[in-house]
């Protein structure tokens, strides 16, 4: 209230966004399954999916084929999106992303449903995520895979002789 009051001029000054803002949603189509779930999700019912069932060959002789489902059409109908997030949340194999783009106003009502095709292209304007806390934990199941590398390069690096016992010396590095 103390300062004077500056107007930025939108088209001539583009905004300072927060990082990870909201935009609009982007598709990752490699990741996507075709599972359903954030159509079934969507409060609004503005995801629009297709897809059909393709045979894929055995990957082993003697195998049976599999049935797996391939991806014809996913739309958002931008219209009646409330961004609320739920198609994002739900998504059990990271196919969807808040992209940080705001500028695809069009002027026809009908021309906001966008394909998968411009979905994907926003999906290369979502930024990277936060990078983890320094000073967190390192999660167990990368602390054992550490543990036991630096085990194998240790055993890898010495020479073999052969040994008339195969107990452990210590018995604390067999338990683990």
């Amino acid at each position: 209230m103390t300062r004077k009051s500056v107007t930025e001029q939108y088209p001539d000054a583009q905004p300072a966004l927060p990082p990870r803002s909201r935009g609009v949603i982007g598709l990752f189509e490699e990741n996507c399954t075709v599972c359903m779930l954030c159509a079934r999700e969507c409060p609004d019912w503005c995801i629009y999916i297709d897809s059909h069932k393709e045979t894929v060959p055995p990957a082993a002789p003697g195998g049976r084929e599999r049935s797996r489902n391939v991806l014809d059409r996913f739309a958002i109908d931008f219209s009646l999106c409330m961004y609320c997030g739920i198609c994002i949340e739900v998504c059990p194999f990271d196919a969807l992303f808040w992209s940080p783009e705001f500028e695809y106003a069009e002027t026809d009502i009908r021309d906001l449903t966008h394909e998968r095709d411009k979905l994907r292209e926003w999906m290369w304007t979502v930024p990277a995520p936060p990078a983890l806390d320094p000073s967190a934990e390192e999660p167990k199941e990368i602390a054992a895979a550490r543990k036991t590398a630096e085990k194998l390069a240790a055993a890898q690096a010495e020479p073999t002789e052969p040994t008339e016992s195969t107990e452990p010396a210590d018995p604390q590095e067999g338990a683990s």
